[in-house]
């Protein structure tokens, strides 16, 4: 279980191609803290430390992984989102994110406002997600909150400390990214579709 709230950028050291499966090794600032069997969410898919040394550990993404995000997109010296699970009794700072990404979106439009900037997205209808106003959205292992939602597109604003500290400074309009949608809200969302 997660929060959506990063707490360091990681930078791929590795990448090693094992049958489907690939295998990342990645630098960090909390790789000492870490131990193997860990979980530790990568733009927001929740991966398993299967080993560590020094300043670098490595998880597995199998192919169902690859498929469903972006981890397969990224490159050595890429930059990705981390952030450890949750611990029991700490305050929920974002909202309950589950580390299972539920599909991919485009970044579709990029909007600088005074004193925030506006990430657009649209993503795929087939999976029937949705998103409502002032909502909560995982993007890329960030939680967001929707402020414009239209069917299969929506907006978030991100403040100037969000973008400086997380792989949003990176983004560019075209870029894929991972979503999570709220679980509250997939649960509502199936029942009301029964």
């Amino acid at each position: 279980m997660f929060t959506g709230i990063i707490e360091t950028l990681g930078i791929i050291k590795k990448i090693v191609k094992e049958q489907d499966n690939i295998h990342l090794t990645i630098e960090c600032n909390f790789t000492n803290e870490l131990k193997v069997d860990q979980s530790v969410a990568h733009n927001g898919v929740c991966l398993t430390v299967v080993n560590i040394k020094n300043d670098e550990y490595t998880v597995t993404a199998i192919k169902e992984t690859l498929r469903k995000t972006n981890i397969g997109n990224l490159a050595t010296s890429s930059y990705v989102n981390l952030e450890r699970g949750m611990k029991l009794g700490d305050r929920l700072d974002g909202h309950i994110v589950q580390g299972h990404v539920d599909q991919t979106a485009i970044c579709t439009r990029i909007k600088k406002e005074n004193g925030s900037t506006i990430f657009s997205f649209s993503y795929d209808s087939l999976s029937k997600n949705v998103t409502i106003e002032k909502g909560s959205v995982t993007v890329n292992g960030v939680s967001l909150t929707v402020i414009d939602s239209k069917e299969n597109e929506f907006s978030v604003a991100i403040i100037p400390y969000t973008i400086e500290n997380t792989t949003f400074k990176y983004l560019s309009q075209g870029d894929t990214v991972n979503l999570e949608f709220d679980v509250i809200g997939k649960y509502v969302s199936r029942l009301t579709s029964s």
